[in-house]
């Protein structure tokens, strides 16, 4: 909902169930391969405090691993034991002592788990130099080299579940306000979403209801754990940008089971499941998928890529194309953007106190 301001829209704030954003823009999950295992530690802190720092209404942590073997690389933010819990509270204390919510991403990394870091090259993790086994609908690779995954058994796929149960219970213990699902970028909700990489005959495979049935078994046991009225967002990648697999007709009609379930937004991204894809990447290319989700599913949006202009952001909100913008590598070349760019649209930046020496040009 629109709040009634003379605020530019970017600049509105925005009510989900019992939770209030200062205004429309989000930080988006940025893994930062930093942690020791799984916790957070003063980089996180320092990191997304920051950015709360900068003005930005709600700021997500990275992808936070449900089970350790959910984990992208063996460096990522993990929420899968209560020692986790502490670290974790700490960055909810920075972020919210700035006035921005804070939220978590919940996630599990599937098949595209066991993983070097970026500046370390990347590649998968041989299992005598720090890899582990990975798990998927199928035992089929994410890339030619790639170490078959081990295809979960139905025992496995309700254990899944049940870590992002026990996650949520965490993230509330740590004091999170706001929990996103990943399901998004080729990771394993994602994997058993898309026939790609979902190979199964049985009731998690086949038809478009079997290939959604787990990641709406996750959102439902997460919404009877996470409390009604803290807000429960999802990401999905829109597409896979290949023929034959994920698409935006698909996207649209899993909104609407996710809205009936008590998703309350979409985070709409694109792509990640299969490499080398051509993705026609421009300013806003994935906005046409959070505008037909909103409008063709009736639940609120999320809008991502390339958002980078205060224009530009504005005007996606203002259109009613999505209700949110989240930003990423913009806010990491500039954590203070949301404050620079409320002044270009006329509306009254949120200067911490203690930079307010700063907040008027030519001092």
């Amino acid at each position: 909902m629109r709040a009634e301001t003379a605020a530019p829209p970017l600049f509105d704030s925005f009510t989900i169930r019992g939770v209030t954003l200062r205004n429309r823009i989000v930080v988006s999950p940025m893994c930062q391969y930093s942690s020791v295992d799984g916790a957070a530690n003063a980089w996180h802190v320092v990191h997304l405090g920051s950015r709360a720092v900068g003005g930005a209404g709600l700021v997500f942590t990275e992808a936070s691993a449900v089970t350790a073997a959910g984990r992208i690389s063996a460096h990522d933010l993990g929420i899968w034991k209560d020692e986790h819990i502490e670290g974790l509270a700490a960055v909810v204390r920075e972020i919210r002592s700035h006035g921005t919510v804070p939220g978590i991403q919940l996630a599990h990394a599937g098949r595209k788990a066991s993983v070097a870091r970026p500046w370390e090259g990347g590649q998968q993790r041989a299992l005598d130099e720090g890899g582990w086994p990975t798990v998927a609908p199928s035992p089929v690779p994410f890339k030619a080299g790639d170490r078959a995954p081990e295809a979960l058994t139905t025992a496995g796929v309700g254990d899944i579940v049940q870590a992002f149960v026990a996650a949520t219970a965490r993230a509330l213990a740590a004091g999170f306000e706001v929990i996103e699902i990943h399901a998004a970028h080729g990771y394993l909700l994602h994997e058993f979403l898309s026939p790609l990489s979902n190979h199964r005959t049985d009731t998690y495979g086949g038809s478009f209801d079997h290939r959604i049935r787990l990641l709406c078994e996750v959102v439902h046991a997460v919404r009877a754990t996470w409390p009604s009225d803290l807000p429960l967002f999802v990401r999905i990648s829109a597409t896979d940008w290949v023929d034959g697999g994920w698409d935006i007709e698909q996207s649209v009609e899993l909104a609407r089971r996710l809205g009936s379930l008590g998703a309350d937004v979409i985070d709409c991204s694109s792509g990640g499941l299969v490499p080398g894809v051509r993705i026609p990447m421009a300013p806003g290319y994935q906005v046409e998928f959070a505008e037909r989700i909103r409008r063709e599913a009736g639940v609120p949006t999320g809008a991502v890529g390339l958002i980078t202009e205060a224009g530009q952001a504005n005007d996606i909100v203002a259109s009613g194309r999505a209700d949110l913008v989240l930003l990423a590598r913009q806010l990491l070349r500039d954590p203070y953007w949301p404050l620079r760019v409320a002044r270009e649209l006329g509306a009254t930046p949120a200067w911490p106190v203690q930079y307010l020496r700063a907040a008027e040009q030519g001092g």
